[in-house]
């Protein structure tokens, strides 16, 4: 099977695999760091000496998804219809967008293709085809913002032991994208819509507090007490579907093998580690490689390797720094 493909099956829940075939340049890449260990070890303390602790992607990423959340607001206080709607479905400045998931749930639903429904999901598949799909939920959902902050307190409740991290079945968000289809098409209704934080958060942050918030309150405190970013990981289709979308992106976060010392501080910080395993020694078959399509584009691996051996890049144009 091509790197491609199993990419997309990881997407979709399967285990990491080994590659079959490491080219010529990491064998020689790996040979060099290794053969000096001391030389190897050196450099790995330089390396960390030379680098402060950066929140540099982390701090413009909170910026712009706070941003463009809060323009949702100012434009319906103050009706100067820029942003108008919600994240599900809104206009920006006359253009439809509406969100792919939800769109796919309407289409489902209603059994037949609604005009704006058409040019709202053809514009922002577009966008988030050139963004990179799942760039989506670390750059503009609030849920994924208060999950952030949620798994901060978690992972302090861990590490004083006074709660476990349970992990579940990555397949199992597959399941859950196939039932929420499912429950669309037979019932007629956009079940999955009543009970997304996503929307839930949003609607609340632009028209007022509603009961639904509780569901959100609910979800977040499974993910302090009981298992870390649950939803997201394990539940949420709106990150498969987007996903897919960005499995073909040009804007992505690549890998360089011969920076990297295999540490695995970035699996530690990663919403989706099996994106990284390619970061653990052996793992890689070519020395630069494009991360997965359920890569999140979040940058928090970019802000905590001490080398740059990873960093967000545009296919065919120069890094970005």
């Amino acid at each position: 099977m091509s790197r491609f493909t199993d990419q997309f099956m990881e997407m979709l829940g399967a285990a990491p695999k080994k590659p079959e075939k490491v080219s010529e340049k990491v064998q020689r890449i790996m040979f060099l760091k290794y053969e000096d260990k001391e030389s190897f070890l050196k450099a790995k303390e330089n390396a960390h000496a030379g680098r402060a602790a950066s929140h540099k992607w982390r701090n413009i990423r909170w910026a712009t998804l706070i941003a463009t959340n809060l323009l949702f607001v100012v434009s319906f206080y103050f009706d100067i219809q820029v942003l108008e709607g919600a994240l599900t479905a809104s206009r920006f400045v006359g253009f439809h967008l509406i969100d792919l998931n939800s769109a796919l749930q309407v289409l489902l639903a209603h059994k037949h293709v609604i005009v704006n429904l058409f040019i709202g999901t053809a514009t922002v598949f577009v966008l988030w085809l050139l963004l990179g799909g799942r760039t989506f939920c670390s750059w503009v959902c609030p849920y994924h913002l208060v999950a952030e902050w949620a798994e901060a307190l978690h992972l302090k409740l861990v590490e004083k032991k006074i709660v476990t991290d349970h992990q579940f079945l990555r397949g199992a968000r597959t399941v859950f994208w196939i039932l929420f289809a499912l429950m669309a098409l037979v019932t007629g209704y956009t079940v999955f819509e009543t009970m997304s934080p996503t929307g839930i958060l949003s609607r609340a942050l632009i028209y007022g507090p509603s009961l639904a918030l509780g569901w959100v309150i609910l979800l977040l405190l499974f993910e302090i007490f009981w298992s870390r970013r649950a939803w997201c990981r394990y539940v949420c289709p709106i990150g498969l579907t987007y996903g897919v979308v960005g499995s073909i992106s040009p804007l992505r976060i690549v890998y360089d093998v011969e920076k990297c010392f295999h540490e695995g501080d970035c699996r530690k910080v990663c919403l989706v580690p099996h994106i990284l395993e390619v970061t653990i020694k052996g793992r890689a078959a070519e020395d630069k490689l494009a991360l997965g399509p359920d890569c999140t584009r979040c940058g928090l691996c970019v802000d905590t390797c001490p080398t740059g051996a990873l960093r967000y890049e545009v296919k065919g144009l120069a890094k970005l720094l």
